[in-house]
């Protein structure tokens, strides 16, 4: 098992982890074009990028066709394609970017970076997109209903979220908004080792590329695979590790629970060992909603 310091190097790497942006202003909504001036920001990979929409909303007020406009009326693409607000920046990118996740082994990444997105405040994507409003109801939301679903798969119920103080509640959203480590991770410790309750499942999505169909644009080129992974590997007392999961859910991708042969699953832009525990993971750098968002990369 990995020790507590292990789990507190391994969660501080994950907090600590961003992403240099370069952020351009999109044609149909600039004066000049594309001649507006570019905003550059190291980002934290485990944020949301409509965090930024104010900033960024006076950073180009300048430049915009519409000046009226809202800041939550931005909305962010990457080659076209339309990014998901309520997806951690981190995620998208590992996702979306086709930069090549770190090994173990390597030096030093050889990605393109800085990530360079479109900002644009027309043409709203219904039809791929929810709609964000001006209080940020929206997404706050979204995201307290992830952590209660997170909450629902550990314990068996969302009581733990469900029965926070009114303060705690509060200062958890503040925490996600403002990145403060110090404000969330106390809150953060009392969903994740309930008082009383037994680890039943561990949350974990993992997405997979797919081919779209002719009625599908490219945003959904992925598939999301989501299922009871329980702590323990199935007809066991043995940990579960990430190999036996994924060899479990998917086992024509990971037909071995060792080694990646077909496939590489990825984690805050690294290749996670097979070995790994699973209830580790969830303790040490699941995603600030309470989630392991594993990507899967194949090799090759």
């Amino acid at each position: 098992m990995t020790t507590p310091a292990e789990l507190r190097g391994m969660q501080d790497a994950a907090w600590k982890g961003s992403l240099p942006l370069e952020i351009r202003l999109a044609p149909q909504d600039c004066q000049v074009y594309d001649q507006a001036d570019l905003y550059l920001i190291h980002y934290p990979r485990l944020s949301y990028l409509p965090f930024l929409l104010p900033k960024l909303h006076t950073f180009f007020a300048s430049f915009l066709i519409t000046p009226e406009t809202n800041p939550h009326d931005g909305w962010f693409s990457f080659e076209g394609v339309p990014l998901k607000w309520h997806y951690p920046l981190g995620l998208l990118y590992d996702l979306f970017s086709g930069a090549s996740p770190l090994q173990a082994q390597a030096e030093e990444a050889q990605n393109p970076l800085p990530w360079r997105l479109t900002l644009h405040f027309s043409e709203w994507p219904g039809d791929q997109l929810v709609p964000l409003d001006a209080d940020g109801k929206v997404l706050h939301d979204a995201f307290i209903n992830s952590v209660k679903e997170a909450d629902f798969l550990r314990n068996g119920s969302a009581k733990e979220i469900m029965t926070l103080s009114k303060n705690d509640s509060t200062q958890l959203w503040k925490a996600v908004e403002a990145y403060d480590f110090d404000i969330y991770n106390p809150i953060s410790q009392k969903l994740l080792y309930a008082q009383g309750a037994p680890l039943r499942h561990i949350p974990m999505r993992i997405y997979l590329p797919s081919s779209p169909t002719e009625s599908e644009g490219a945003w959904r080129h992925l598939k999301v695979v989501q299922s009871l992974v329980t702590p323990l590997a199935p007809n066991s007392r043995e940990p579960q590790t990430l190999g036996t999961t994924l060899h479990s859910l998917l086992p024509s991708l990971f037909p071995s629970r060792r080694t990646p042969i077909l496939a590489k699953p990825v984690l805050h832009g690294a290749v996670v060992p097979m070995s790994a525990l699973a209830e580790d993971l969830l303790r040490s750098v699941a995603y600030l909603d309470g989630w392991l968002h594993l990507g899967i990369v194949m090799i090759g």
